[in-house]
């Protein structure tokens, strides 16, 4: 088996983000870190290296952060990132081994769940990982968008200059957060990467605001593609990058910018909820298509009790779910789910379910009757199944928007 350490040092740290980026295959190396600036990037005591005979050959990472749950209560929250094992050590057992010693490392910590972007659909549902909250990229055809006569006007948009915009960002983001569950947190080093992406990207990128100065209350990242025909093109093409609208009239008056760029024939939003009302808000919903459907949020419980305690449960049910969780066993008993409250209880379940069907349900993104279908719950009381559904429902998709 792998040794699993916490790296510290500068040069480990280096090494793990090279080492990821060659398990990754396809990912584009970054440009040479400054002296200093790879601890600006990763939480200290949070990057694992994976080492057999002495040599680094797979790493995990991960942040302290906070997630939103249905009802809008707050947990803490491990951003999970950076996994990768480099192709001469796969189906060994290292993988394995940097998921157990990372999930027992964050259970310790406190965190109440963890969640990641997979590269690869079939890894983490064994370590206890559910497909929590889907993602759209929706294509729109500028020339057939016009908005329905209905739909209000926003407030005034402004572009920011290059030097200003990850000073503003993050302000607009903690004066107006977002309430939507499966929200995460935009910590310090999100930001910063952030930045060090946009300074080390090629071609133009652009910024506009929504609010007036100093009270700006949301905000839009695009960026076009396929330059080098721009000029004379049929199908000049922006892509928004991050659409953060969490009011109505951000939503609105961003959207509106959008809509007025010139020479612009296609908008792609690369990631939106998948009920975001756009399709909804044109005289021709055929103008919006959707390019894809992808699994967002990949989420683990890590504490089963703290999780529904601080979730809000919707109707007067009260079922009684059997949870099963091989790799945090503390977790495994029967809860007792209901709005007047969730916790353990030594009665017989209603329903049974593995850790992982139950993060997938956990913030209303998936639903239960989709769960049974596909065999993942084991039903003991047939009233119970519509009973989950209604506690369970929530006003919104899930949806997180960002990647880590």
């Amino acid at each position: 088996m792998p040794e699993i350490r916490v790296l510290d040092t500068e040069p480990d740290l280096i090494e793990s983000s090279n080492l990821f980026r060659t398990a990754m295959v396809g990912l584009p190396a970054p440009p040479p870190y400054e002296p200093g600036q790879i601890r600006e990037l990763l939480e200290p005591g949070r990057t694992l290296g994976a080492f057999v005979d002495g040599v680094m050959v797979g790493t995990a990472d991960s942040a302290t952060s906070g997630l939103i749950l249905p009802g809008g209560r707050t947990v803490a929250h491990a951003a999970v990132t950076h996994v990768g094992v480099l192709p001469t050590h796969t189906r060994r057992g290292v993988l394995t081994a940097l998921m157990r010693h990372q999930l027992r490392d964050a259970r310790d910590r406190g965190e109440v769940v963890a969640t990641l972007r997979a590269s690869e659909a079939t890894i983490y549902g064994r370590f206890g990982y559910g497909v929590a909250s889907t993602s759209h990229t929706l294509e729109l055809d500028v020339r057939r968008a016009r908005l329905l006569p209905s739909v209000a006007g926003g407030g005034p948009v402004r572009l920011l200059e290059p030097g200003a915009v990850w000073n503003v960002l993050p302000r607009i983001v903690d004066e107006h957060p977002s309430a939507r569950p499966g929200t995460i947190d935009r910590i310090p080093l999100w930001w910063r990467g952030r930045e060090l992406m946009a300074q080390s990207g090629r071609g133009p990128n652009y910024v506009a605001v929504h609010g007036d100065p100093g009270s700006e209350d949301g905000f839009v990242r695009y960026r076009p593609i396929g330059t080098d025909r721009w000029f004379g093109g049929r199908d000049r093409t922006v892509v928004v990058d991050d659409f953060y609208a969490p009011t109505r009239a951000a939503y609105l008056g961003l959207l509106r910018f959008l809509l007025a760029l010139d020479l612009v024939d296609i908008l792609v939003f690369a990631a939106v909820p998948e009920d975001d009302p756009l399709p909804w808000l044109l005289t021709d919903r055929r103008a919006v298509r959707l390019r894809s459907a992808d699994d967002e949020t990949w989420l683990r419980i890590l504490d089963v009790s703290a999780a529904l305690d601080r979730r809000v449960f919707d109707g007067d049910a009260v079922v009684r779910v059997g949870v099963v969780d091989e790799l945090l066993p503390e977790n495994t008993g029967t809860y007792r789910i209901g709005a007047t409250g969730s916790g353990r209880t030594d009665s017989a379940p209603q329903v049974e379910v593995e850790v992982a069907t139950l993060a997938a349900a956990l913030l209303g993104g998936t639903r239960w009757q989709q769960l049974d279908r596909a065999g993942l719950v084991r039903v003991h009381d047939d009233s119970a199944l519509p009973q989950l559904e209604r506690l369970f429902a929530t006003a919104e998709a899930p949806f997180a928007g960002v990647m880590f």
